[in-house]
């Protein structure tokens, strides 16, 4: 299941809105592609709620929850202006991270694991996911709860399933929120959360609410919003769901040597442990790598002068919660953080980065000579990074799948690079 993300709220309450969210799909199969970010709408909103509304009374939904919710609907523009307008994830790895991953957040995370030490290890018992791992997400998705959003969860989602763009995931997303409410869980006016649908204190979307939220406190309800105990065990809950390997790690930061074939730093290549400490990967204080057979990815988030982790299976899961591979290594390494670990390094030399406006042209002549074929946003997601490392190998050029000054002009492009260390 490919969990793409919508907005993230807690992160954009702080910092601003987020590219992806995560995905109203329960299936194994990714949901649709977003049209477009200037596709038009054509219908009005009224006619498009009135056939939602027979939809939702034919699939089962109470007429007084289907009143309750669409009698007085309008459409929000600005969530609509919102979805099409969305930066954040052009950042770098170490900027993204820089901003996520404060010492306050680890200080207010290593209290809440201290003050819920008792619901942590029951959590961790029954479904086999460590409490670092939950409060990083706790962390990153809401402050712990303090920045859930303040819009309408019904209205957003409402316009957002009328919306071109990706209408049939929220379409899906619309339905499950009336199922919520249907079930009891929450009051309509209690659906207050992010601009993209999500609610809670680790934002779920609606089709994952209603699906993993557990009633862990007893009381009858699954209240993501103020009960800590279901919060905790929906979190550990939705967590196994995505394939969590107990007693497995995660994330570890290594050394790596400058020989490196760097072709195999790539999250869908793994080899076991034992063959990365053979081409001298060592772990970050310098010693040996365990030689065993767990399987492990490289990831250089920017590029082969700057850090470098092995992601163990259990990383997995971090692509299902958000396709942003910026936000999977901040998230995991922020719980590495809450369970111990030091900052990672930021490099052995300042690195070069490209402009918003860079990454676009870098796109643009990636698409031309046929490396890439994904939308030309200056977001340089997987996709683009694929591209990045193909176009690498076919111009000799060390494949980390780096885009960097030298690899636009090799291209044909123009660059200006800008470097920076990242050392404050």
């Amino acid at each position: 299941m490919a969990r793409l993300r919508a907005g993230i709220s807690g992160i954009a309450a702080i910092a601003a809105t987020l590219i992806f969210s995560v995905s109203a799909q329960a299936e194994t199969m990714p949901p649709a592609p977003p049209a477009a970010a200037n596709c038009q709408n054509t219908g009005s909103f009224e006619r498009w709620l009135a056939d939602f509304r027979k939809e939702a009374l034919a699939q089962g939904i109470s007429r007084q929850t289907v009143s309750r919710v669409l009698d007085d609907m309008t459409l929000d523009q600005s969530i609509i202006s919102r979805d099409r307008k969305q930066s954040f994830f052009s950042q770098t790895f170490t900027a993204f991270s820089g901003r996520l991953i404060s010492g306050g957040r680890i200080k207010n995370g290593q209290a809440r694991l201290k003050q819920h030490a008792e619901l942590f290890a029951r959590v961790e018992k029954e479904y086999g996911v460590p409490g670092p791992v939950i409060a990083a997400f706790w962390a990153l998705e809401s402050d712990f709860g303090a920045g859930m959003g303040d819009l309408s969860v019904l209205r957003s989602l409402a316009t957002l399933a009328y919306d071109c763009r990706r209408g049939e995931m929220f379409r899906k997303e619309f339905m499950a929120a009336l199922r919520i409410i249907d079930r009891g869980d929450l009051q309509p006016s209690e659906m207050i959360g992010s601009w993209a649908g999500e609610l809670g204190q680790t934002q779920f979307l609606p089709t994952h609410y209603f699906t993993y939220a557990v009633d862990f406190d007893g009381d009858g309800k699954r209240n993501l919003l103020k009960s800590v105990p279901d919060v905790i065990g929906s979190t550990g809950a939705f967590i196994k769901s995505l394939g969590w390997r107990a007693g497995e790690p995660w994330l570890e930061e290594v050394r790596v040597p400058q020989n490196l074939q760097w072709d195999q730093a790539d999250l869908a290549i793994q080899h076991p442990r034992s063959k990365w400490a053979d081409w001298g990967v060592k772990t970050i204080s310098g010693q040996p790598l365990k030689k065993d057979d767990l399987p492990a990815s490289l990831l250089l988030p920017m590029g082969r002068f700057g850090p470098a982790f092995l992601a163990y299976p259990n990383f997995q899961i971090y692509p299902k919660w958000n396709q942003s591979l910026n936000y999977c290594i901040t998230a995991a390494h922020l719980a590495t953080r809450l369970d111990g670990a030091p900052a990672y390094n930021k490099g052995s030399q300042p690195i070069e980065e490209l402009t918003y406006e860079q990454g676009k042209e870098l796109q643009r002549l990636l698409v031309k000579r046929g490396f890439f074929n994904g939308e030309v946003d200056g977001k340089i997601g997987a996709g683009t990074r694929a591209a990045v490392k193909a176009a690498q190998m076919k111009l000799g050029m060390a494949a980390d799948s780096y885009p960097t000054p030298e690899l636009l002009e090799r291209l044909g492009g123009r660059a200006t690079p800008r470097a920076r260390a990242d050392k404050d």
